[in-house]
Parts: structure tokens; C-alpha cells; sequence
């Protein structure tokens, strides 16, 4: 039941028409370990300021209604309730109260009240996802961000169970939970998490300020929750976040539940944050790993002034929640005297920026503030402008205005829109009186326009080595055939880094830092001219701007024999990324991306830069490489990679990286029988634990060449009897290269729909192999066959995992480019669909382009 799309001008209608006080909400969860439909009573009290007679809607997704009854008068619900809403006719000026009777569903998708049975106890375990537009799923609502209102709820659960919410956990009785009402908050960010949790509790204290602290996991993963490592990341962020927004958090208490089968990374439901269990770490990861997961922790709590506290009016501005999520979480890591992640800037400039990067050169790329005219088109806009590019661009407005000025203007506007709802003039006003810069042409240039920029170094040297003239060229490419909009010239406050090599450490030093504004077509940099010229001048260094960077020819020369020897960590991460930009624009073969990454990933200390440019060759081969060529850059990447593992440090973070490396393309038989002896302990690698996890990851690929079928996996899962072990079992499986196993894997995607979320993305995410380019062809035409179906027949998560996930992307040709195209024209599939599959078609057209650039570099 997908439910109506609501449209951005029916919600402002009804928010015109309506003010809605409170929500009682009554759950009778008690059937919950069987499963099926559990009963829902809403009573909603709103006022209405039109005349009487007036008529609107409430949202409500549910397999029957029993019961509607407005200002005492019975409605026949036959009559009223169609797909997703019940008509509310002869409204009267005022107060009016409305009661719905329910059945809801449980589902195993993800989204409203999911429920979830655990292996290893057999027990039931539930929580809500309602962001966008599912607590109608469970409970009737008016379903829009700036309808705020206060929310009571009272559930009914089986006997040992525990129920937790926004407000504080009461006693039960009877198995009965009372919850105080909520303060005023929109409905997406309501909660209820039930079942037999395992707890662990603290509280924050500070200046007489006392918050109640939880953590929450099931019984079968608490013996690898290390509470006391998240309790102080969540310190650090109450400390930082509350000095920095001068603003006491807003809610009684603070719980941070991790719950299975979670589609996102977390959701800021307030005082009440549900996160993705794979957070809690059943074997040994990187420190890179820590770092994700402590960002992430930090995200949702800053959610809680900025989204929670204060919201937007309609999803239009979803960019600011998120955004300013990601840049104060960032920003808190970087600064808090006692992060264990000072380089955090570093990650930044190497994951978020790349994924950025990426979205904004799609067909599909638009404004930061996107124009969001329906529930269907915020779907699909939680992607790397909303989130990446956004932050970028924040960071960018801090450089602007100052830091300083940045965060006053902060607090002004938490105070003055404390529990209500904005626009994003709202907040650019408040940083207007702080600052002193006016930033309408500022936020017309970044926030209203789509596309990137590129910024260019011209530069002129004398015979003696001394500069005579340096300028910054900046370009505005043509945005992707099919955009929306014109290329954009940008103000951009940067900083350019002059490097040297230290002859006695043999590090690349930063000698001098130049900071300025950049705007226009060329911009002159006087302060560098008549002094020597340095070995690199890297533009947009410590990374304040968003813009692709390329070096000159002279520091490109010199980078490429010296990238591992930055001093710094961010210089070399912004290098990386150039590097690889420039490898997927088709400037940098395939083959020269590879000879690159070799000459310096051993030099490479951060580790989260060390994985992501192990996953980058892999991708930058099996993808952008000549067909021809691959099979011997694959050989030349995994003889790397065997070779790193064994003379990484016993232990290590960088072996553990080598490892999974290792085990992702692993492929002569002497290379699989070393995946096999680590798996059955005939040989060992001193320091290497083959935990679970890495067990695996081993297994997956053993799977994936054919050497372990049904027998081997089996026997894997009977040590893993865990809901993980469950999905990794189902990835080897859909991984084998067999057609029986192909057709196996895509009949219980496709032709069924009774997967739960987690084990469709596992199925996924195991029949999709690079090497099994032929084994996969035939699905190729199947897919155009299915997609549309699919997508207006199963819920959004899951049909957006089946439309990203199974298009051909691995069969890189003008074929597969044609087909997608005769199928965009022909088969008239909504605008959300037809942006997912432009999106990935966009990657097919990239790699094609780029495999003739690295075949024309191998001649």
C-alpha cells in the first residue's frame, strides 16, 4: 500500500486551514510475536479557521478501518476512507476532534511499525521509521512537517517487553504504557520502539543540566555494545552542540536505540534516535569504522535543535536539516578537544565530497533547494546534493561570514523559532544581522543554481624559477544532457597551499597559505607573484570551498611521484580526490589511476583514505578500464594487495584493510587457496584475527568463483546463526556464478515480494558480480521487463533497492545505453522512477566513455 502522493500545494492548503493541538494514540501491540495487524485508536484535536462546512483529510495507510467519528458524529468509513486518506466533510470553525479506529500492519520493509524476529531468541523486535510520510502507517495524521503537535501515546505489549518513545519510559501497568504527551513536534519524527530490548543507562551532567542517557541493542548483541565508547562520543556532542547553539537540548531524556534491518544510518526521531545494529561491531573494524559510526552518533544529535527543535515548513529545505547535520557533526569531531578524530575534515574531503562530486555531474542534478513538489520527489532527493554538497556549501558560508558570525546567527534563530517551523530566509536573515554580508546573491549563486565548478591554476614562471604572473581560472561546465538549469559561475572563498619538499624528513610541507576570495572567470593572486616557485600549489587547500580542483602540469608531475609524502593528511586526501575525479571524467586512464594509487597508498597513515582508494581501484577497473586490459590490471591490483597484507603491521587497521581487499578480487587458484587455508586455519598471518566478519567476506568470494556452494555456506551459517549471518549466507548464495543460482536469486527479488528489506539488499548485493558479466546478461532485458511493475506495486524502499539495484550496470555498452533510452521513452514510468534509472544509465554512458579513454592510453 503505497499510499496517495501528497503534493506540496495540498499541504500548504491544509496547514492554511488547519492548527492541530494534540494526538492521543492508542497501539494494542500485545499480538506482536505472531505478527499480522495490531489495533490503532487516533483521537486528534485541531481547529479549523474557515467557515463551517469546510472539508480536508487525515492520512491513514491501513488494511481496514473500523470506526470514524468527527465532533461525535459517525462516519461511515466505506465511504470515507479510500487508499490513503479519509475524507473529514462539514468541518465546523474551531475545535474539532476526531477519532479513527484501525487495523495497521506490521511490515518488514522498513518503513511504519517494522517488525523483525531474531534467530537467536526467536523474539520480536519493532520500531518506527516515519521519515518521510510513514507514521500514517500506524496511527492517523496529518502527515506534513509544519502540522505540529503535541503526541500521547499509550500501548499495550506483551508481558517482559519494553517500550520506548520521545518521552520519557513510565512504569507499566498491566503491560499498559502510558507516555507523557511530547512537546510540539511534526509527526516524521514521532517514535515507538517495543519489544525485549536490552538497555544500558547513564546520564549527562553539566552546570546542573541532568539528561538521562540510554542505549539500547538486542540480548543477542549486547556482548558486543560498547556503550561506554558511544556515551562519550554523545558528550562530547551535547558539550560542543550546546556551547556552540547556545540552546539547552530540548527534550526530557536522550535513548539511542540500535535496531535491525534499518534502511538509513539513523533517524533523529526526538529524544528517541533509532540507528542501523550493524553499528554495533561484532568483529574487528577500522578505526574508519569508529569514526562513521561516531559521525553518525553526532548527526542525529544535532538533529534534535536543528530539525527537531526547529523544523522546516515543507521538504523543500530537507537540504538545511541534513546538511547542518553533517557539517556541526563534522565540524564537532574536528574541533572537541578530546575527539579521537581531528582529521575528520580529512574524511570529509574524501567520502562526502566524492559522493557530492558525483550526484552534482548526474543527469538528475538539481539546486541544493530543490523544488519539491510531492511526497515522490523527496523519495528520491536523500542523496549526496542534499546531504553532501549542502554541508560543502555550508562549510563554504562559514568561511564566508566567519565562524563566529556563523553560530551567532545560529543561536538568534534557534531562539526565535524554538518548536515551530522555517524557511531557509528565516536562517539566512539571522546570519545577514550577525555577518553583515548580504547573502541573497550568495544564496542565488550556491543554493538556487545546480552544477560545479572547476577551478584551474594559471601560472607563469620566469627562466629562474621565479612566478610572474598567478591567476584562478574558473570554469562552469555544461550541466548533464537532461538537467534542469544554466552552468554558474560562483563566489568562492578558498585557500591556495603552496608546498615544498623537506629535504631532511622528505615530507611536503606547506610553506605558505593564501586565502581569498575567488570570483568571476579569473581571479589574480599578487601575493605569489616574484617569490620561487613551489614544488605543488594546490588550490581550495584545507578544503573551505566545493569545487573540482586541478593541479598545473608542474605539481601534477610532482604529486604524482610524491602524493604519499603530504605531511598533512587533508593535502593529500584533496589529491586523492582529484585524482579520482579526474579518472571518472576520462582525463586519467584507468591504468594510470592504479599506477597511482600503488606509488603512494603505502605511504597513505589515514586508513579511511587507504579503504576508500582500495574500493576505488576496484571500481576504477572492473568499470573504466579497456575490457581488454582488465583481466591484467585485476592480476597487477590483486598481487598488490596479497603483498600489502603480508607486510602490513600484525594487528593493524591498514591489514585488516588489505585483507578485505584481498578477499574482494582474489581470483588465480593459488590467491583462492590462501582465501581458503586463512578460512580453515592451515595457514595464519600473524596478528590477522579471521573473525567472523572476515570469515565472510572470505566465504562470499570463495562463493562468488564458484569453489563453495550450498554445502560450504551452509556450514558457514551453522557457526553464525544470526540475523548477519543470515544475509551474509544470502549474498554468498546469490553470488555463485551458476545460472540456477542467478535465476534463484532474481525470482526471490522480483517475482516475490516477501523478503524482508535487509535480505532483499543481501540477494542484491550478492548477484551482481563484475566477473559475471555473461552469467548476468540475460537479466539485463529482464529488468526493463519488470522495473515499472515493481515500482508501482511494492513500497518506495523497496522498490528503489530493486531499480537501483539490479540495472545493468555492469554491462558497460551503447547497447545497454540504447535499451535504456527506448525504455524511457516507452514505458511513461513516473518522474522518481525515471530519475533512478537516468541516474544509473548516466554511470553506463561514464564508464563507457572512460574504458576508450584508458584503451586509447594503452596504445
Amino acid at each position: 500500500m503505497p499510499g496517495t502522493n501528497l503534493t506540496r500545494e495540498e499541504a500548504q492548503q491544509r496547514a492554511q486551514l488547519l492548527a492541530v493541538e494534540s494526538y492521543e494514540i492508542e497501539l494494542d501491540l500485545s499480538g506482536a510475536q505472531e505478527g499480522g495487524t495490531y489495533r490503532s485508536v487516533t483521537t486528534v484535536r485541531f481547529d479549523v479557521t474557515a467557515e463551517n462546512g469546510t472539508e480536508s483529510f487525515i492520512d491513514l495507510v491501513a488494511p481496514a478501518v473500523h470506526e470514524v467519528t468527527l465532533n461525535g458524529d459517525s462516519l461511515d468509513p466505506a465511504e470515507v476512507f479510500a487508499d490513503s486518506r479519509i475524507a473529514l466533510p462539514g468541518l465546523l470553525r474551531g475545535r474539532n476532534i476526531l477519532r479513527v479506529v484501525a487495523d495497521c500492519a506490521y511490515t518488514n520493509t522498513g518503513e511504519g511499525l517494522h517488525r523483525f524476529v531474531d534467530p537467536v531468541d526467536d523474539q520480536a523486535y519493532l520500531y518506527t521509521q516515519f521519515e518521510v510520510p510513514d507514521a500514517r502507517r500506524v496511527f492517523a495524521s496529518f502527515e506534513q512537517p509544519d502540522l505540529k503537535a503535541t503526541f500521547q501515546f499509550t500501548v499495550r505489549a506483551p508481558e517482559g517487553w519494553t517500550v520506548i518513545s520521545n518521552s520519557p519510559t513510565p512504569e507499566p501497568q498491566d503491560n499498559v504504557w502510558v507516555f507523557e504527551p511530547t512537546p510540539r513536534i511534526s509527526t516524521y519524527i514521532t517514535a515507538l520502539i517495543v519489544g525485549p530490548y536490552h538497555s544500558v543507562h547513564s546520564v549527562y551532567e553539566k552546570d546542573g543540566q541532568s539528561v538521562p542517557l540510554g542505549i539500547y541493542c538486542r540480548p543477542s548483541l549486547a556482548e558486543y555494545l560498547d556503550s561506554d565508547a558511544i556515551f562519550e562520543v554523545t558528550r562530547q556532542g551535547f558539550e560542543w552542540f550546546q556551547e556552540k547553539f547556545d540552546y539547552a537540548y530540548p527534550f526530557e531524556k536522550y535513548d539511542q536505540l540500535f535496531v535491525p534491518e534499518f534502511n538509513a544510518g539513523a533517524m533523529e526521531n526526538a529524544g528517541a534516535v533509532t540507528i542501523r545494529d550493524q553499528y554495533v561491531f561484532r568483529s574487528k573494524v577500522t578505526d574508519a569504522a569508529y569514526e562513521v559510526r561516531a559521525e553518525t552518533i553526532l548527526h542525529e544529535l544535532a538533529h534534535m535543535w536543528f530539525g527537531d527543535l526547529v523544523t522546516m515548513e515543507w521538504w523543500n529545505d530537507l537540504w538545511l536539516n541534513e546538511s547542518f547535520a553533517t557539517y556541526t557533526s563534522i565540524a564537532c569531531q574536528a574541533a572537541h578537544p578530546e575527539s579521537r578524530w581531528p582529521h575528520s575534515w580529512t574524511t570529509f574531503a574524501n567520502s562526502m565530497k566524492t559522493w557530492a562530486y558525483r550526484q552534482d555531474q548526474l543527469p538528475s542534478t538539481h539546486p541544493i533547494m530543490a523544488e519539491i513538489n510531492d511526497l515522490d520527489d523527496v523519495l528520491v532527493n536523500f542523496d549526496g546534493i542534499t546531504y553532501a554538497k549542502g554541508a560543502s556549501v555550508l562549510k563554504q558560508l562559514v568561511a564566508y561570514v566567519g565562524e563566529d558570525e556563523f553560530f551567532r546567527g545560529v543561536q538568534a534563530y534557534f531562539k526565535a523559532h524554538a518548536f515551530g517551523n522555517t524557511r531557509l530566509s528565516d536562517l539566512l536573515g539571522a546570519l545577514e544581522e550577525t555577518s553583515g554580508r548580504d547573502l541573497k546573491s550568495w544564496s542565488k549563486a550556491w543554493l538556487e543554481t545546480a552544477g560545479i565548478n572547476v577551478l584551474r591554476p594559471r601560472i607563469e614562471t620566469g627562466s629562474d624559477g621565479v612566478v610572474t604572473s598567478f591567476a584562478i581560472h574558473q570554469e562552469a561546465p555544461a550541466l548533464p544532457a537532461g538537467a534542469k538549469g544554466e552552468p554558474t559561475l560562483r563566489p568562492h572563498r578558498i585557500a591556495v597551499g603552496l608546498y615544498d619538499l623537506d629535504e631532511a624528513s622528505g615530507k611536503l610541507v606547506r610553506r605558505e597559505r593564501i586565502e581569498l576570495d575567488v570570483d568571476g572567470e579569473l581571479t589574480a593572486v599578487p601575493q605569489l607573484v616574484g617569490q620561487r616557485r613551489p614544488a605543488v600549489i594546490l588550490l581550495n587547500d584545507d578544503d573551505l570551498s566545493y569545487a573540482k580542483v586541478r593541479l598545473d602540469e608542474q605539481s601534477l608531475a610532482f604529486v604524482t611521484e610524491h602524493l604519499g609524502d603530504f605531511e598533512s593528511s587533508l593535502p593529500r586526501a584533496l589529491c586523492w580526490a582529484s585524482a579520482w575525479d579526474m579518472t571518472r571524467d576520462a582525463e586519467l586512464a584507468a591504468r594510470d589511476y592504479l599506477s597511482l594509487v600503488l606509488s603512494g597508498i603505502g605511504k597513505e597513515s589515514d586508513i579511511g583514505v587507504v579503504q576508500s582508494l582500495q574500493r576505488q581501484v576496484k571500481l576504477a577497473i572492473d568499470l573504466y578500464a579497456d575490457p581488454a586490459a582488465r583481466e591484467a590490471l585485476l592480476a597487477r591490483w590483486t598481487d598488490a594487495t596479497l603483498a600489502h597484507l603480508r607486510a602490513a603491521a600484525p594487528g593493524s587497521d591498514h591489514q585488516l584493510a588489505w585483507a578485505r581487499a584481498f578477499a574482494a578480487t582474489a581470483r588465480t587458484p593459488e590467491q583462492l587457496d590462501v582465501l581458503d587455508a586463512l578460512l580453515d586455519g592451515s595457514q595464519t598471518i600473524e596478528g590477522l584475527a579471521v573473525d567472523t566478519e572476515l570469515r565472510w567476506a572470505f566465504v562470499q568470494r570463495l562463493a562468488a568463483v564458484g569453489r563453495f556452494d550450498e554445502a560450504e555456506i551452509a556450514g558457514e551459517y551453522e557457526r553464525d546463526r544470526t540475523a548477519a549471518g543470515e544475509r551474509h549466507a544470502t549474498t554468498a548464495r546469490a553470488a555463485r556464478p551458476t545460472a540456477e543460482a542467478k535465476a534463484e536469486a532474481w525470482a526471490s527479488v522480483v517475482d516475490s515480494d516477501k523478503l524482508p528489506n535487509a535480505v532483499q539488499e543481501a540477494v542484491i548485493g550478492g548477484f551482481v558480480q563484475t566477473d559475471q558479466r555473461e552469467v548476468l546478461a540475460p537479466y539485463a532485458e529482464r529488468y526493463f521487463e519488470v522495473v515499472k511493475d515493481i515500482w508501482d506495486s511494492r513500497s518506495h524502499e523497496m522498490a528503489q533497492q530493486i531499480a537501483v539495484g539490479l540495472y545493468p550496470t555492469v554491462q558497460v555498452s551503447q547497447e545497454t545505453l540504447d535499451r535504456t533510452d527506448a525504455w524511457l521513452t516507452s514505458a511513461e514510468p513516473t518522474a522518481a522512477l525515471r530519475r533512478l534509472v537516468s541516474e544509473s544509465r548516466a554511470g553506463v554512458e561514464r564508464a563507457l566513455r572512460a574504458q576508450r579513454a584508458d584503451a586509447a592510453a594503452g596504445q
